[in-house]
């Protein structure tokens, strides 16, 4: 099982551990992509702080991250499943996981991002501010300029089995799982299910879908399930105590859809 995670748009600092060693991040095929992310940024960073602040979208209070970006190659570098922080992984906990189920978020989980293209969560990065929305002058669009090296990368990564992609739609453009592989993906919807005056009330939620989606992640982990396609998922989802809707995709070559519907929100 292969679990598609976005990053987090607020990170942990990086520490005072030993600075990232590109060449050793996982899905070596990615090195010569993240090395003209990493040195693009890194310079755009290190010049005008105005013309860095409007490229990467971020505000006057932010100016700090600027620095930071400048700063990457001798940074600090922590594992990624520590760098990411916010809603989902909050609800993953990765910390307080048992030594197996950390064994296995290690194997399965891989976190999508706008620099390093996509990383295993014991991946050793420092702190950045780069999302795949980011149209950088000389390699333009990241979630375009992505697609090209994750087509090789990520089906070998995917392997034979399941993919789970919980990523939200800027990271899902640099890759989009296609023929066999799109067969055996399944995306999650979180629905919040709620009756007034006696109907039933359906609604896509935003934060809390978040905090779902780290639960169902943590729930696999720490049950040890490895269910093999989508409807081994939707079985095991069930097992878990999760209310999961779907249906098998009317021709081949196309992802699972599941809806996940909760009727209490937190």
């Amino acid at each position: 099982m292969l679990v598609l995670l976005p990053p987090s748009e607020g990170k942990a600092p990086s520490g005072g551990g030993a600075p990232l060693e590109l060449g050793a991040l996982a899905l070596g095929g990615l090195t010569a992509a993240r090395e003209a992310v990493l040195g693009e940024l890194v310079e755009l960073c290190s010049g005008d702080e105005d013309k860095a602040r409007e490229v990467l979208g971020i505000g006057e209070g932010l100016r700090g991250e600027i620095a930071k970006n400048a700063g990457l190659r001798t940074a600090g570098a922590r594992p990624a499943g520590e760098i990411y922080t916010g809603v989902l992984y909050d609800a993953l906990d990765l910390g307080s996981l048992d030594a197996a189920a950390a064994r296995r978020a290690a194997k399965a989980l891989l976190v999508f991002s706008g620099l390093w293209g996509a990383v295993r969560v014991t991946d050793r990065i420092p702190s950045y501010r780069c999302s795949m929305g980011v149209k950088l002058p000389g390699l333009g669009a990241l979630g375009a300029y992505w697609r090209a090296p994750m087509a090789d990368a990520l089906p070998e990564a995917a392997g034979g089995g399941l993919v789970l992609d919980l990523r939200s739609s800027a990271y899902a453009a640099a890759w989009r799982p296609k023929g066999e592989v799109a067969g055996r993906t399944a995306t999650v919807r979180v629905l919040h299910s709620r009756v007034v005056d006696g109907v039933e009330k359906r609604s896509v939620v935003s934060h809390f879908n978040k905090a779902t989606k780290g639960r169902i992640v943590r729930s696999l982990l720490t049950a040890g399930a490895a269910p093999r396609n989508p409807a081994k998922l939707v079985e095991a989802l069930r097992d878990l105590g999760y209310v999961v809707e779907a249906e098998a995709p009317g021709r081949a070559g196309k992802a699972w859809a599941l809806d996940v519907v909760v009727s209490e929100i937190h």
